[in-house]
């Protein structure tokens, strides 16, 4: 499975003021926005660590997810979550032919943790010999910095600060997330069972 993001974050959608107000950085000077562009390279890191350890995408995005064929032949589960939207199904024959599946015949089936593709009747479409899918769908709690859970906002920040603490102390760089932010993403965590035969 290879899953690729198609869209980011716009600079001007993440909360580079909320985060340099959590560092209590000074303000009214004349380079006052001379640190914006480092907040937001450490947004974009605290945040990449926190959806990594949990699963979970905070700011809506779109993504491609590329298989070689279905793990079970009615539903597949989708590797991050929440998501939103189906955009497309598509399937592609060993020469890169493309086939685009109908939406009605495929549904979101959502879930917090692990959401699926679901065969609309018994069956998924059958994959080419040699061929592939790719699956496109929108993740994310919203578009908006506000539709983030407080308690992840909370990670991020914390994450954030602490890269921008730590930028010049390679040396004792510790392996892992602090442990406040452990302890805050702890509940968004998706615990695997029976190998990853489930998920």
């Amino acid at each position: 499975m290879l899953l690729t993001e198609l869209t980011t974050v716009s600079g001007a959608g993440l909360p580079v003021q909320g985060l340099k107000d959590h560092l209590r950085l000074g303000t009214g000077f004349s380079d006052g926005g001379m640190q914006d562009g480092l907040i937001e390279t450490y947004l974009r890191s605290a945040m990449a660590a926190v959806e990594g350890r949990i699963g979970k995408v905070l700011m809506t995005r779109q993504f491609k997810m590329t298989l070689q064929d279905w793990r079970d032949g009615s539903e597949q589960a989708l590797p991050v979550a929440p998501v939103s939207a189906l955009v497309s199904v598509t399937l592609f024959d060993v020469t890169g032919e493309p086939t685009v599946i109908a939406a009605e015949r495929y549904r979101l089936i959502q879930d917090n943790h692990r959401p699926k593709l679901a065969a609309a009747g018994y069956l998924l479409p059958t994959v080419p010999t040699d061929g592939r899918i790719e699956v496109v769908f929108d993740a994310g709690f919203g578009a908006a910095w506000a539709n983030v859970p407080p308690d992840l906002q909370q990670a991020v920040f914390l994450m954030a600060g602490h890269y921008y603490e730590h930028r010049n102390e390679f040396a004792e760089a510790t392996p892992g997330l602090p442990y406040p932010v452990q302890s805050l993403i702890e509940r968004w965590r998706t615990v695997r069972v029976l190998g990853g035969a489930s998920a």
